[in-house]
């Protein structure tokens, strides 16, 4: 009975089986579409994360050709004002003369003994010279948060400083079957990446030798952290750890990216000397490595004109910012000849002078060679003023370009004035060649076409081809260009046909997710291997969707920032397409106009959809766009109300002037270096805004009101907050 009862149920599966089963064709048409879903689905990740990508690598850019766009401001008012004149006075000290300071004179400045560490100091003890031991230590405390105190942040400054002296231009170093050399990009402050790498890859040793490719400070929170943890593995093991110099070691650009701030806000008493040892310290880095003479490794990249004999060469402490030439000390004696023969040229010439060139980026010019000549200089507190005109800052900025032969445009850098003495001129040709040899360096970028061109997107360097590539590796018997400067989603990245490598080791850049960390490991066989990372475990636990969309909403609310800051000059711009003043354009004309005004190069069209709800038949209403930007600022009761729009359109050229302004370091300006701070950017900016209105604003924020205004207080007032960030 029992065997009678199981066929019946055997059928039966067999039945149900059959009934369930799906032919063939059927079950390859459904794999095909759920494969043709997939990839579709794919596609559309990938290019919103392109253009996510976009936005944060056009921001980042704009933000570094601005900054180099102020500097070169400052530099046309060192040459063409006054020592005297007070604009030239305010920013004369982030031009530092060469040799004016000797090393006795500096190792007094680095003198810490008389700096006492109280018994309650619960930090890290450092012993000199320093042992893996101190160094290991040190790690430690870093990853616990404790901070070092200011005695042993001088002392271990002052050890790097004293070897980083005895150290050549181009390291070179070798590999052997027992010991493979790890190659490390960008930080930029991102201590816990630097940690994550050595817990992966071990601490340097003379069994695992590093090389740090540049740029170790700056956005970041932890840079100063970051740079001690690597100058005291340098001082354990000077022939095992490599520092190259990257663009980011400068301290004018520290004064804009954050490390200037970082260190006052973590050592107010001896902030100001640690800045200006760093200072000293940045200009002494290497700017180069060579791994078993075929392996070249720099910061930024090459230019056509790159020749390493000629960096082995240089004197590379004379360029403490790599963004201004060295100027020879030797050459200003004939100064005042030089003026009163040109005054004399000009008044018997009744005329401008012409043939100056125009340089659009730090140091790749597209034009002719200048007519090299002094300019008589002038300040603007002196000028001459009839009953009819009252002259302005820019009326004689105007005027001194017109005496100079220039166009209307101060914005780029003009070739530095030389005495007409043949050794005078000769060795400033030979500084400036040299110092365009540091800036390709540091700077320039590669670009998928042959040639070489200006990097006018960041401001200095250039973009080099394939073929340059081929010629610079091939002129110095090369096989590899390894370097970094630019952040790569994968953390590295292969181009010209693999003879050039970016690494890149901040993970979670722009944005958490936004992307990988990675550093190479490299053996005899000089084949690069890759470890990539991500430090954040909140982006470890995301999907790639939710990865997407968390960066995505982060840059469009940096975009939203952009749009809403620049939204008088978009309306203008938006106008222009709207004679009828309907308030209606189309999604062409928006995206034109859109572009005119933030110069991005962003695929507008395609981001329509989440920067722009108001579209009806494929047009846009802008006024109504413009009022839903949602971002809020704080009400002040100021009666201009455009000085608000300037101030937020340029909020990290304020910081920056703010920063130089600032000498002392103390976090307070008067209200009379506030109106200077404003006359400078307004110069700059080719505005005008009343000494009223400067006056109105700097009592509105004197919370206070003890006459003095608090710069970190000022500019997160005037931070822009994206409500949506919140919601």
């Amino acid at each position: 009975m029992g065997c009678g009862l199981g066929k019946p149920k055997q059928q039966l599966k067999k039945c149900e089986r059959v009934s369930f089963s799906v032919p063939a064709a059927i079950a390859i048409r459904a794999a095909l579409l759920i494969q043709r879903w997939y990839r579709q689905y794919v596609a559309r990740l990938e290019i919103r994360r392109r253009c996510t990508w976009n936005i944060f690598q056009s921001i980042e850019y704009a933000g570094e050709q601005d900054q180099i766009k102020l500097y070169n401001f400052f530099v046309f008012l060192m040459h063409h004002f006054t020592p005297t004149s007070s604009e030239r006075n305010l920013i004369s000290h982030i031009f530092p003369e060469n040799g004016t300071c000797r090393d006795g004179e500096w190792e007094k400045y680095f003198c810490y003994k008389s700096i006492e560490v109280p018994d309650g100091y619960t930090g890290p003890h450092l012993h000199f010279p320093m042992t893996f031991c101190g160094v290991s230590k040190l790690v430690e405390a870093f990853k616990h948060k404790q901070q070092l105190h200011a005695r042993y942040v001088l002392q271990l400054l002052g050890e790097t400083w004293r070897l980083l002296r005895i150290l050549t231009n181009i390291n070179h170093v070798s590999t052997s079957h027992t010991k493979e050399i790890t190659i490390c990009g960008d930080l930029h402050g991102h201590l816990e990446d630097l940690l994550l790498i050595f817990y992966k890859n071990g601490l340097p040793s003379s069994e695992r030798p590093y090389v740090f490719n540049g740029d170790f400070v700056d956005r970041g929170k932890n840079s100063l952290e970051l740079l001690l943890i690597l100058f005291g593995f340098l001082l354990v093991y000077p022939n095992d750890v490599h520092l190259n110099r990257g663009n980011h070691e400068d301290h004018i650009v520290n004064m804009r990216y954050g490390f200037t701030k970082e260190v006052l806000g973590k050592y107010r008493m001896h902030g100001k000397k640690i800045l200006q040892l760093l200072q000293e310290i940045f200009s002494w880095m290497p700017l180069a490595t060579v791994i078993d003479g075929k392996i070249l490794i720099v910061h930024g990249g090459i230019s056509n004109k790159t020749d390493l004999h000629t960096i082995a060469r240089v004197d590379r402490h004379k360029y403490v910012s790599a963004l201004r030439p060295s100027k020879p000390n030797h050459c200003a004696v004939n100064s005042s000849r030089r003026t009163q023969t040109i005054k004399s040229n000009n008044r018997n010439a009744g005329g401008p002078v012409a043939g100056r060139r125009r340089v659009c980026s730090l140091s790749h010019d597209s034009s002719a060679t200048a007519l090299r000549c002094e300019l008589p200089r002038r300040s603007l507190h002196n000028l001459p003023i009839s009953p009819q005109l009252s002259w302005t800052v820019e009326e004689e900025l105007k005027r001194r370009r017109r005496l100079a032969g220039f166009d209307q445009t101060y914005g780029e850098q003009q070739r530095s004035e030389s005495d007409s003495d043949p050794e005078c001129e000769a060795t400033t040709e030979t500084d400036e060649h040299e110092w365009k040899q540091i800036v390709d360096l540091l700077w320039s970028d590669p670009m998928p076409q042959n040639g070489c061109i200006p990097n006018n997107v960041r401001g200095g360097g250039c973009y080099w081809g394939p073929d340059v590539t081929e010629a610079v590796l091939g002129r110095h018997n090369l096989q590899l260009l390894i370097r970094s400067h630019e952040c790569k989603q994968d953390g590295y990245e292969f181009c010209h046909n693999r003879r050039v490598l970016t690494i890149f080791s901040a993970s979670n850049y722009y944005e958490v997710g936004s992307n990988r960390g990675a550093y190479i490991r490299i053996g005899p066989d000089l084949i690069p291997h890759f470890s990539q990372y991500q430090a954040s475990q909140t982006c470890r636990d995301l999907t790639l969707r939710q990865s997407v969309g968390w960066t995505e909403r982060s840059a469009l609310r940096a975009l939203r920032k952009q749009l809403f800051v620049h939204k008088s000059d978009l309306i203008s711009a938006f106008q222009e397409f709207d004679p009828n003043n309907t308030g209606m354009i189309c999604l062409r004309d928006w995206a034109s106009a859109t572009e005119s005004v933030l110069k991005l190069s962003l695929p507008w069209r395609v981001l329509r959809p989440q920067l722009v709800n108001s579209v009806q038949n494929g047009m846009v209403d802008y006024q109504q766009w413009i009022r839903e930007l949602s971002i809020t600022e704080r009400s002040l009761e100021i009666s201009d109300t455009s000085i608000l729009e300037t101030m937020y359109r340029n909020h990290s050229n304020l910081e920056t002037i703010f920063r130089i302004i600032d000498t002392d370091h103390s976090g307070l300006i008067s209200f009379e270096e506030f109106r200077q701070t404003w006359k400078l950017l307004c110069s700059h900016l080719k505005t005008e805004i009343s000494d009223e209105a400067i006056a109105d604003l700097a009592q509105s924020i004197d919370f206070n009101k003890d006459g003095s205004i608090d710069i970190n207080e000022f500019l997160e007032a005037f931070r822009l907050v994206d409500p949506s960030a919140h919601s």
